[in-house]
């Protein structure tokens, strides 16, 4: 499950998908803020961060706080919870605010030590997209997939959280960022109930359904990707409306 906070959780498993009073907004994923894909090439630290990158997140204006907020979910989902980036700015009174973001999950700790490679790129922004949510609510969810610090939820979380919402994949580290979501139909209503609609979208009232910003939807998981792993939980690959397959996906269950 993903934790409202940056601590470190009883289990590296359990985190909450928002790291403030509000989840991640998924118009942070548009590259006008933080372009993420400046971060791939250089380490995850502070002192290394590209001169565009950390124009953005040292900026004073909307733009860097949204540009703060995705590296702090990009930091959460990346690092381990040994593992933080840490950096100063200053407001547009000039006060100064340290930031410190630890990890959590764990999806890619080299990062912080050498640039990120493309399988990892592509958890880390799997896991990205899993936390957005377009109410601004935070939800506890747990995510599971093939990643090795997904793929063995304990007992009890599956118990308390049996029900899947739905899987996300993609890549975050492209000129052109693109994401893509999956929903289970049987759960698609108590998915919006939880305030989690970007995998299920929201009906509009001329029949369509309105997607999140950033993430599109492909439809049906039963139909775009594989069968649920049965100890597990996870969708082991699921294909976009290309045609293109990615096993870097991440499935995410409410209770």
């Amino acid at each position: 499950m993903e934790s409202g906070s940056v601590e470190a959780a009883s289990s590296a498993l359990r985190n909450h998908n928002a790291l403030n009073p509000n989840a991640l907004n998924p118009n942070a994923l548009n590259p006008n803020a933080l372009n993420p894909n400046a971060l791939a090439p250089n380490r995850l630290e502070g002192s290394s961060l590209a001169p565009t990158a950390f124009s953005a997140i040292t900026d004073p204006g909307e733009l860097g706080a949204m540009s703060r907020q995705l590296l702090q979910y990009i930091v959460s989902c990346a690092l381990s919870t040994s593992q933080s980036l840490r950096f100063s700015w200053r407001d547009e009174l000039d006060e100064p605010h340290d930031e410190v973001y630890w990890g959590h999950l764990g999806l890619a700790p080299s990062w912080a030590d050498e640039p990120l490679s493309a399988s990892r790129r592509q958890w880390v922004s799997a896991c990205v997209a899993s936390r957005a949510n377009r109410a601004g609510v935070s939800v506890m969810i747990s995510s599971r997939g093939t990643h090795q610090a997904l793929r063995y939820p304990d007992r009890s979380e599956m118990a308390s959280f049996p029900r899947e919402e739905g899987a996300f994949w993609g890549d975050l580290f492209t000129s052109a960022p693109r994401f893509y979501a999956c929903y289970n139909e049987s759960n698609a209503e108590r998915s919006r109930d939880h305030s989690r609609d970007c995998a299920t979208g929201l009906p509009d009232p001329e029949g369509g359904v309105r997607e999140c910003p950033n993430i599109h939807i492909v439809g049906s998981c039963d139909l775009v990707c594989g069968p649920l792993h049965a100890a597990s939980g996870y969708r082991p690959s699921c294909t976009n409306d290309r045609g293109e397959s990615s096993s870097a996906v991440i499935t995410t269950f409410l209770p």
